[in-house]
């Protein structure tokens, strides 16, 4: 047994509640198969540890009992490109985890037209720092790690009120030190967010700030105060939100940073996000519940891997 007293809970993934569904056998297991939402993780570059990041988040995912999971890696270099042609058209869901040398044109094209006629998209981390100056990339993302004068600026306040400022008004992206912050929802409603607490203490992590980009039909779902004393703002910065394209939804997490301090991406919380985000793009409505443990205004919970 675990203390109640402990500040930090670990737990094995699988024992989530909720999370562990029984699969029956033969036919039944083929059709069960079947209904999966069907997910592709993209890596193969990054300036994270991808190689530790897509484990984790396949395991995820199938621990869970809702998806099916295939990962396409891309060149590691500049070399090796005609080889590499991902058909998303395959796929219900892309869970991106790249950030590295843009697509080919053909691939951007056909990534676009994914997400157009109603493929869902999810971005975690450092994919929102990629693709600089693919404009079709930036309105999907709507904000993404871009210098001060590439586009707009989202903070909200503390009643909620969103503020959009203008190119050169502010910082650009950047973040301060790795700490425990809280996170906030700013729609409680929506489906990703329904039942979590209103607030929520997050693992170690890098707290994004001062992202940029056009920000159109953003619909911000949660966001974290970025302490001036750790190197933030002083203001409250967006963690999830997500924007519509076409008939598509593209949900962006800044929130799972891997690095030799932290693995964020075992936070229960951002964990679930990122699960949920998954099942709410490619069916628009959310059926994993909250754990019984989850984390607390005052507490991390930390899955074990």
């Amino acid at each position: 047994m675990i203390p109640s007293n402990h500040r930090r809970h670990f737990l094995r993934s699988a024992a989530l509640a909720g999370f562990v569904c029984i699969v029956p056998f033969g036919t039944f297991a083929r059709a069960a198969e079947a209904s999966k939402i069907s997910v592709l993780i993209i890596d193969g570059q990054n300036n994270h540890d991808w190689k530790r990041m897509t484990p984790w988040h396949k395991a995820q995912f199938e621990a869970c009992g809702l998806f099916t999971v295939d990962v396409s890696t891309t060149p590691p270099g500049d070399s090796g490109w005609e080889e590499w042609k991902p058909d998303f058209s395959k796929y219900q869901v892309v869970l991106s985890n790249y950030n590295g040398k843009q697509w080919p044109d053909p691939i951007k094209k056909s990534f676009v037209e994914f997400i157009q006629n109603g493929g869902g998209a999810v971005i975690i981390h450092a994919a929102n720092n990629a693709f600089s100056g693919w404009a079709e990339y930036d309105k999907m993302i709507g904000l993404g790690w871009r210098g001060p004068d590439y586009g707009n600026r989202v903070t909200v306040a503390d009643d909620g009120k969103v503020t959009i400022h203008k190119p050169k008004d502010g910082p650009g992206a950047g973040h301060g030190s790795q700490w425990e912050f809280i996170v906030t929802s700013r729609d409680a409603d929506h489906p990703i967010m329904k039942g979590l607490p209103l607030k929520w203490k997050h693992g170690q992590d890098e707290l994004y700030h001062g992202q940029r980009g056009p920000a159109e039909d953003m619909h911000i779902l949660a966001t974290a105060f970025a302490d001036k004393a750790k190197g933030g703002t002083g203001e409250h910065e967006p963690m999830v939100w997500w924007i519509p394209f076409g008939k598509g939804k593209v949900v962006t997490n800044v929130m799972g940073h891997v690095g030799p301090k932290t693995d964020a991406i075992q936070c229960a919380g951002s964990n679930l996000i990122t699960l949920r985000a998954c099942e709410w793009v490619a069916t628009g409505k959310v059926s994993l519940p909250v754990p019984a443990v989850f984390p607390t205004e005052e507490k991390t919970v930390i899955l074990e891997k």
